[in-house]
């Protein structure tokens, strides 16, 4: 393998397809001509000999570096070009160029290569050594030096954009926790910025300049992102820095939209400004992490010591204090998103490992509470019933002593009034009146529910009677009550409104007819009681009573209210009261 470093060097014009006829210096490869020719923006040649002794050997040949772009010659005919030789310019300054030299190209004897160098002075233009030799070794070199200095940026590119897309998304979902939207942040613009080691045209941006300046943007945007990133990943605010870093990517990102051919021409500047960022940010981190002893902090710090250590020698080649052609970083790179990774997921798993302790805790909470819920009622349930057996018993105690009890006087009075030979069928139709009046309460407290027709029937027997005796007419008018059902409290508080009602109509107004009228029409029972005798002593509403209260309140209990109109046609009762659909 023979290795071309040493030749001679001429400038020339963007279109130039031949070399200059004049004008050759010296030079020694790796060559970057912007130190020799400090504002040459356009084409330099460079011209490298070596001898072959048999042209029928294979040969391959390597060039090194060309930047931005260009094209080999051997012996005047091209072997390889790069697509665009002026702007906007090819950019394959990241990968060597390989050919394979056909026997017919080749001479015996002294041979020449011809580079044609396509760049701009402020860019770092220039070109790197050319071997000439066994092609197999050549295509094994070619291939190793295009996997450190393309194929390795592809894959950090892409771990970058799928990490930033992750974190992006878990932010997206949690945006109060911000470390994860500063990483986010600080990978996708790392990403952009990345893309510039494997990117062979300057697509989407119009050329070199635009490229070069929104590349540097890029950075400053990433290392001001990581700087956040370390700030909240310690859970530290410092407004004055933060404020500092956002003007700072602000200002980068401007420069680069309205003046992209001064910041491209001055991005070593805007570099070193992301640099200081990047190693300000390590450093205060390093610290911060010794000195709490987290366990995450400690493993992220000791994944940034190596690419720290490494990218000292990036920027010594980028700004020219070294020569070379492959940066270093990209192959730690690989050990910095891994350590940020898991340190990323380590949080987010302890995050949740909380959530579930709390929840777990919140459970238990929420079980005894229940606990104490389910005792409080089950003794509240308990008093509603005891409550609600004390009331039936009141209201039990009440009707008898409204029916059964004021029929009960009232038979204990006629008995003392009435002589010492009291017929025996006066004597049995009493007993039987207080039978009815004990059987209407019975009846009606049997059951939960009970058909209402089934129980107004026996009170409709016995008052017929009873108003049979005194020459009065009753006449009952029962419409639609098929299927209707009240519990036993309301059933036995609209039986004893009737009866109180038509015992007022037979005992206070001297009526010859009275009309009962029950009729369901819709969710709503319509029961009225009409008589013909001589009113309450004029149109307006009733006086107070004992009989009056007892009904006006057992028509509330039905949920309804009693209405009386009174007057000389005589007096008429109305209640409407909700039952089951």
């Amino acid at each position: 393998m023979t290795v071309l470093d040493r030749g001679e060097a001429a400038r020339s014009t963007w279109h130039a397809e031949v070399p200059p006829a004049s004008g050759w210096v010296q030079v020694t490869l790796m060559d970057l001509w912007q130190e020799r020719w400090p504002r040459h923006d356009g084409v330099v040649w460079y011209r490298l000999h070596w001898h072959q002794d048999d042209p029928l050997r294979p040969t391959a040949l390597l060039a090194d570096y060309m930047s931005m772009s260009g094209a080999v010659y051997v012996n005047g005919q091209a072997v390889a070009r790069d697509p665009s030789l002026v702007e906007p310019l090819s950019r394959t300054w990241h990968s060597p160029h390989y050919a394979l030299l056909p026997p017919a190209l080749l001479r015996a004897g002294e041979n020449t290569v011809w580079l044609r160098v396509s760049g701009m002075a402020a860019y770092q233009p220039g070109a790197g050594a050319v071997r000439v030799g066994d092609p197999h070794a050549l295509q094994q070199r070619y291939l190793g030096e295009r996997f450190q200095r393309y194929d390795i940026k592809l894959i950090n590119l892409a771990m970058a954009v799928v990490l930033g897309g992750v974190f992006l998304l878990v932010w997206l979902l949690r945006t109060k926790d911000s470390v994860y939207g500063w990483f986010a942040l600080t990978e996708l613009a790392g990403a952009l910025y990345g893309y510039n080691h494997i990117a062979i045209t300057t697509w989407p941006l119009p050329g070199t300049d635009a490229w070069q300046a929104f590349n540097a943007a890029f950075y400053v945007v990433a290392a001001a992102s990581y700087a956040l990133f370390l700030l909240r990943y310690c859970e530290r605010h410092h407004r004055r820095t933060e404020r500092a870093l956002g003007v700072l990517a602000a200002a980068a990102l401007l420069s680069a939209a309205l003046a992209p051919a001064w910041m491209g021409h001055h991005r070593n500047l805007w570099f070193a400004a992301g640099g200081l960022c990047y190693y300000a940010a390590i450093a205060w981190f390093l610290l911060q992490a010794w000195r709490s002893k987290r366990p995450d902090a400690l493993v992220l710090a000791a994944c940034l010591l190596l690419p720290v250590l490494v990218s000292f020698h990036d920027f010594a080649l980028f700004f020219g204090w070294v020569e070379g052609t492959t940066y270093w970083l990209s192959l730690t790179s690989v050990l910095t998103l891994v350590g940020i990774g898991f340190v990323l997921s380590y949080r987010f798993v302890t995050a949740m490992r909380r959530v579930e302790g709390f929840n777990r805790e919140l459970r238990r909470e929420v079980d005894a509470a229940t606990g104490e819920l389910a005792a409080t009622l089950s003794r509240q349930h308990a008093l509603e019933l005891a409550h609600g057996r004390a009331g039936e018993r009141l209201q039990l105690v009440r009707d008898l002593h409204d029916g059964f009890g004021g029929t009960l006087v009232a038979t204990i009075a006629q008995l003392e009034a009435a002589p010492e030979e009291t017929p025996k069928h006066r004597l049995v139709a009493i007993l039987r009146d207080l039978r009815d009046d004990l059987r209407l309460v019975i009846d009606s407290t049997a059951r939960e529910h009970a058909d209402l027709l089934a129980q107004v029937a026996p009170l409709r027997h016995r008052l017929a009677r009873l108003t049979e005796n005194a020459g009065v007419d009753l006449r009952w008018h029962l419409l639609d009550l098929e299927g209707v059902e009240l519990d036993s409290a309301r059933t036995l508080d609209l039986l004893r409104l009737l009866q109180e009602a038509l015992a007022n109509a037979l005992r206070h107004s001297g009526a010859r007819r009275v009309d009962v009228r029950l009729r369901r029409v819709g969710a709503m029972l319509q029961v009225s009681i009409e008589d013909d005798g001589r009113g309450l002593g004029g149109t307006a509403l009733p006086g107070s009573g004992a009989g009056m209260a007892s009904m006006r309140l057992r028509a509330q209990r039905l949920g309804g209210a009693l209405h009386i109109v009174s007057g000389q046609a005589g007096t008429a009762l109305h209640v409407r009261v909700p039952v089951p659909a």
